[in-house]
């Protein structure tokens, strides 16, 4: 099994962690000063799209907003700062703000003293300096000073205007600093985990982290249930998921996968990909075709998938799973500071219960009999243990000895241990299910501020502060973690400050021909829902095409005009797109926006409301190539808008010819693209795609070699102790030799 962190916030993930090992923010938009977005977060908000909300009501409060883009999207039209930065100059710009807001003295002396780890620094780097807080400031801003107006304008490709006005603002901000990037630069870039840690560092210098308007950590925010059951940790380390190499790695190399199998390093008897897309989602996909065709390498590829999608193409079984209509499930989001918890529900299954009819199963009532995965997981748990694997007890009823649990008791469970809404419930004469049935939603907590600065009775728990004990971070000094003792442990001490020391693979440094560009390939449109919307008729009408953004002044340079034909050329394969002049990017990068090129071939069912037909050619030896033979056409069905289809272009499939290139030090996929342009030669047609796998595997080698020759293991450590990793072993696994544990 597999997630897509490593291809969407694992980097950005990485740079909040060592701050505090929390790895999302929660900023508090609707009551910040200023409200700073590496993205253009109010019209494609990941999951938090609450926050657009929180946005604008923060903004008619009086909020400035800021927006670092090289896009001109909806959220930058709206901006009062809208900085269209250089791709991965990003750091250099927020290390600016750093040492405008120590020049000026706008830092936070207070939070600075008592809740960052400055003496570790002092004592590892400057030990023949006086260890006094006030020699640390003058050290911080002498530290800094490099980072000038000038040098990062020059960095970024911006007026030098435009960073000093926006680094007052910053400055200017206090305690009231909303700060919030989630993929954007973070995972587009060589280092782009640089660019959340230079990001939070603002917070911390005003003060502004987990205070009302600034940026709390997400875990503050959400609540995590508490389940009926908790089973061992796993009593093994997949190297297939975590590579030895990738020591701080913030989630599993999943993006690499086909190509450590293709290197020797193992092989699957089973593998699910559940809401998992990497066929099409991923980069150099036709290395995921090579490898889920290959018996010797996957034994057995079971897609869970409430969509139909290229991936399933090549599954053993594919299991159609609910939508969020179709199924039970819990959501707690850090949308604001507060903490509340929801609950999804079954539709027509609550209905029938509301009707008096006795329901067992969610896929007796599901249209087209499609299970919950709830239901799907505690009915496979009983059919593949007799009672000797030890699987059964962990999905045994709380409430009746020795019986399987039904997913009503499940939900039953975990509400009652939700604070304080037994008593709410019992306040309306339900237990804690019927009230959530009833009403969905339950506020836990109406303010998670400050919760760092909490007082603890235990005398060991917490921090030491100003005399008394305090709930802190969970980080090994208990406080915010300027300086990262693990990132010199670990090989990598130029890295233990935030600093710009990694130049993206796109910096016009390593752009050295007339032809090359930086495509930015990984912005999304606000419609669409990564690969999982291309169902949906009405989402469809309105972005079904993927045109490549190119400014006016690089279109004349090149030779091209609105609509015609231009060949993309990456480092393993090339791509024919369509032009669209805008100057809404800026000069030097290209722009292909996620979602579009879905495809099928001639003998595949599935959607044909956004999929070309196509033909996919293996020419052997790692060559492929696919060519689309149709576009969308309307079709007979039982819905009469499908006759209707007006739309023939389907986009084009970009993601399959970029190569790996995973970030030695967060293992994300870093994925903007250094790019050759040119115009298509004789032959060579609108959506035609051509990728040698064997490149591919060569590009992989050279992107893993630099994680392989800084791979360090103090104490023979995977990785820290300290850190966050999914679905976590037993505590000997986390050494290289047990003996060590």
């Amino acid at each position: 099994h597999n997630s897509h962190t490593n291809i969407c916030s694992s980097g950005a993930r990485l740079g909040y962690s060592m701050w505090h090992k929390f790895d999302r923010p929660s900023p508090d938009h609707a009551n910040a000063k200023v409200i700073l977005l590496t993205s253009s977060h109010l019209e494609t908000g990941h999951y938090f799209n609450p926050h657009a909300q929180r946005i604008m009501e923060g903004m008619m409060d009086g909020a400035e907003l800021i927006v670092i883009d090289p896009r001109l999207s909806n959220t930058a039209a709206l901006a009062d700062h809208w900085l269209p930065t250089w791709p991965g100059s990003e750091t250099a710009l927020f290390l600016c703000w750093a040492h405008m807001i120590l020049e000026q003295g706008k830092y936070d002396r207070d939070f600075l003293r008592d809740w960052v780890n400055w003496d570790a620094w002092l004592a590892a780097e400057h030990a023949d300096e006086p260890q006094t807080f006030e020699r640390f400031i003058e050290l911080l801003m002498d530290e800094y000073s490099e980072y000038t107006p000038e040098f990062a304008a020059a960095e970024c490709q911006i007026p030098v205007e435009q960073v000093i006005a926006a680094g007052n603002a910053v400055a200017n901000a206090g305690s009231r600093l909303s700060t919030h990037v989630w993929r954007a630069a973070a995972i587009g870039n060589l280092g782009g985990w640089q660019v959340a840690r230079a990001l939070h560092f603002l917070n911390v210098l005003t003060g502004s982290v987990g205070t009302v308007g600034g940026t709390a950590p997400n875990a503050w925010a959400k609540y995590t249930p508490t389940l009926f059951n908790e089973p061992p940790a796993p009593d093994a380390w997949n190297e297939l998921h975590f590579p030895p190499e990738y020591t701080l790695s913030h989630y599993e190399m999943s993006q690499i996968l086909p190509h450590l199998i293709k290197d020797g390093r193992g092989t699957l008897d089973v593998y699910f990909t559940r809401v998992f897309n990497p066929v099409w989602t991923y980069p150099d996909g036709f290395s995921w075709i090579e490898m889920l065709s290959n018996k010797e390498s996957i034994g057995c590829h079971i897609a869970l998938t409430p969509t139909w999608n290229e991936t399933a193409f090549f599954a053993d079984y594919v299991l159609p799973m609910g939508h969020a209509s179709e199924r039970h499930d819990i959501n707690s989001y850090a949308t604001q500071s507060g903490k509340w918890i929801a609950f999804r529900q079954p539709v027509l299954r609550e209905y029938a219960r509301q009707q008096g009819e006795q329901v067992q199963f969610t896929y007796e009532v599901n249209p087209g009999e499609v299970w919950e995965e709830d239901e799907f997981w505690i009915e496979l748990s009983w059919r593949i243990d007799d009672g000797t694997l030890g699987i059964r007890e962990h999905f045994m009823s709380p409430y009746r000895e020795g019986e399987k649990i039904t997913v009503d008791e499940y939900y039953q469970f975990t509400f009652e241990q939700v604070p304080g809404l037994p008593e709410a419930a019992a306040a309306e004469g339900l237990d804690a299910l019927g009230y959530m049935r009833k009403h969905g939603a339950f506020l836990i907590e109406e303010s998670t501020y400050g919760k760092h600065d909490e007082e603890v009775a235990h005398e060991e728990a917490g921090v030491e502060v100003n005399g008394g004990r305090k709930v802190g971070f969970p980080t090994p000094s208990g406080k915010q973690e300027f300086y990262s003792p693990s990132m010199v442990e670990f090989g990598y001490p130029e890295h233990a400050i935030p600093h710009y020391r990694v130049k993206s693979q796109v910096h016009p440094d390593n752009l050295t021909g007339d032809d090359e560009y930086c495509l930015l390939p990984n912005f999304r449109l606000p419609q669409h829902i990564h690969s999982r919307s291309a169902n949906a008729k009405w989402l469809v009408e309105i972005g079904h095409r993927n045109p490549i953004w190119i400014n006016p002044l690089d279109a004349a340079r090149l030779g091209v005009d609105e609509g015609e034909l231009l060949k993309i050329e990456t480092e393993i394969g090339w791509f024919v797109d369509k032009v669209w002049l805008t100057e809404s990017i800026k000069p030097g990068v290209v722009g292909c926006s996620h979602h579009m090129g879905r495809w099928r071939r001639k003998q595949d069912a599935g959607n044909h409301l956004l999929t070309n037909t196509v033909d996919i050619e293996n020419r052997g030896d790692g060559k492929w190539r696919m060519r689309t033979l149709s576009g969308i056409e309307p079709f007979e069905s039982e819905d009469p808008d499908t006759s209707r289809l007006f739309w023939r272009d389907g986009g084009v499939h970009q993601n399959v010819t970029h190569a790996v290139q995973p970030d030695p030090i967060s293992g994300a996929h870093c994925w903007l693209q250094k790019v050759r342009l040119c115009k298509p030669a004789a032959g060579e047609n609108y959506g035609d795609i051509e990728v040698d796998t064997n490149k591919s595997f060569r590009y992989y080698k050279k992107w893993n070699d630099w994680a392989l020759k800084r791979e360090a293991h103090p104490r023979g450590e995977r990785r820290p102790l300290w850190m966050n990793r999914p679905l976590a072993p037993r505590e000997h696994h986390w050494y290289l030799n047990r003996d060590e544990a």
